[in-house]
């Protein structure tokens, strides 16, 4: 082969290159004029189709039950700091699957700055689906148990979070263990591009943990980072050393 025709070659394959890329990473196209701050991501929202949402729902003094999501300052704040946390709001575009996605805050605001995302959650709350309609989100019914893939999805994910878990048995004498956590970490990483991350967040159980010594040590093998209820993974990335605190 001639130089000119290696040089030739050459670029034609860093031109390939360059596109895949840049299909793959798009720049993120957020909202014309969308600000990030609680008071905006609000406005954001149809009021007029949530305050018929809020008549219908709200209770008073909802505690911990699931009216309490019908604070929406409260909550935009909240998954505005997730939102930041794992920051979405830098960078490329990204596609985000939301396990137990509740009434879409945490979409909402992806799909605000232009990611491309898709919820998953059971049926038993009608105020969630009502908002999933209100924002505009897509939803996949579905309860996620052990040992049970989670559905097929025609596309792989840059992230994967699952916040205030509840579907590991949460406060039950079904609670997840090691096994069940293998498998279901081991689902989620063939469901992931290359470099793509998983986000937990777990609730405190019965006896005031987020998660149990054996858990703590299987997401370190893993080499995850650990932040009391937050644990990040990253599957297939080398690693030296879990770090927790």
């Amino acid at each position: 082969m001639r130089f000119s025709e290696k040089i030739e070659k050459l670029a034609s394959s860093r031109a390939v290159e360059s596109a895949w890329r840049h299909s793959r990473h798009a720049l993120l196209r957020r909202r014309p004029g969308l600000r990030l701050d609680v008071d905006a991501l609000v406005k954001t929202i149809d009021a007029p189709r949530f305050e018929e949402i809020r008549q219908r729902h709200a209770i008073e003094n909802p505690g911990q039950a699931w009216p309490k999501y019908l604070n929406l300052p409260n909550w935009m704040k909240e998954n505005l700091r997730r939102v930041r946390e794992l920051k979405l709001e830098l960078g490329f575009r990204k596609r985000v699957l939301d396990l137990g996605c509740g009434a879409g805050y945490f979409l909402h605001i992806c799909q605000m700055l232009g990611h491309d995302v898709i919820g998953l959650d059971i049926d038993e709350v009608s105020m969630y689906g009502e908002m999933m309609m209100v924002l505009g989100l897509t939803r996949v019914i579905w309860r996620v148990e052990p040992f049970v893939p989670l559905p097929q999805f025609q596309r792989k994910f840059d992230l994967i979070a699952a916040f205030m878990i509840c579907f590991n048995g949460h406060k039950s004498p079904e609670l997840w263990g090691p096994k069940e956590w293998t498998f279901f970490l081991d689902d989620l990483g063939t469901r992931l591009r290359r470099g793509g991350r998983i986000r937990l967040g777990f609730n405190h159980e019965e006896d005031g943990s987020f998660y149990s010594e054996e858990l703590r040590e299987l997401f370190a093998s893993r080499g995850a980072e650990m932040h009391g209820k937050r644990v990040l993974l990253r599957p297939g990335r080398p690693f030296r050393a879990a770090r927790s605190r």
